[in-house]
């Protein structure tokens, strides 16, 4: 047994549970950014397991427009303390620059696979059940429909047949491909 026995499992521990929360206070965020249903059960459940430490947050950090402002700053508090945790555990240390950059770069990526992911359901949802409503098929459209709007306009008229979620992956991989690895890199060079 080497000296990763301990070691791994308390990092994955900790990587699950605080990955878990800032995806819940990324999805809360981007729900309410694209005006989903308040009242949906999704949202109810994302609302109550973000509330308190936002309640706290938003005394001193005020909203600018739609964007809440307080969920981004306590996803990336917590993805700085996951991070940290992370290194610290395994005997690491970065700069308090490098951090802040290691985790603005590992929200990025999770707010892009949550859009990739959501539209990728959604896709399969209108395969196999087209035209129907339930509260997580609701989530997703609300979640997707904004940016495949966009990805509609651009595209011609098909007879029927959308492409735009297909658009969409490929402009969501090429943001992926473009805009994490120098952050990478920077990331890199100030550690």
């Amino acid at each position: 047994m080497g000296s990763n026995y301990m070691t791994d499992p308390i990092v994955f521990l900790i990587d699950t549970l605080f990955s878990l929360y800032i995806l819940a206070v990324a999805l809360r965020f981007l729900l309410q950014w694209t005006q989903a249903d308040f009242y949906n059960p999704v949202s109810q459940f994302l609302v109550k397991i973000t509330h308190p430490p936002l309640r706290i947050m938003r005394r001193f950090i005020p909203s600018i427009g739609r964007i809440d402002s307080s969920s981004l700053v306590l996803a990336l508090l917590l993805q700085m303390a996951a991070n940290f945790s992370i290194l610290a555990i395994k005997g690491l240390s970065v700069s308090f620059v490098a951090l802040t950059l290691l985790s603005f770069t590992d929200l990025l990526k999770m707010l892009i696979d949550i859009f990739v992911y959501a539209i990728f359901a959604g896709a399969i949802l209108s395969w196999f059940a087209p035209g129907s409503y339930g509260s997580a098929s609701s989530i997703l459209y609300s979640l997707t429909d904004p940016l495949l709007n966009i990805c509609r306009k651009v595209l011609p008229d098909l007879g029927g047949i959308d492409l735009s979620p297909l658009l969409a992956l490929v402009l969501l991989q090429l943001a992926k491909m473009m805009i994490l690895p120098p952050l990478h890199q920077l990331v890199s060079l100030l550690g």
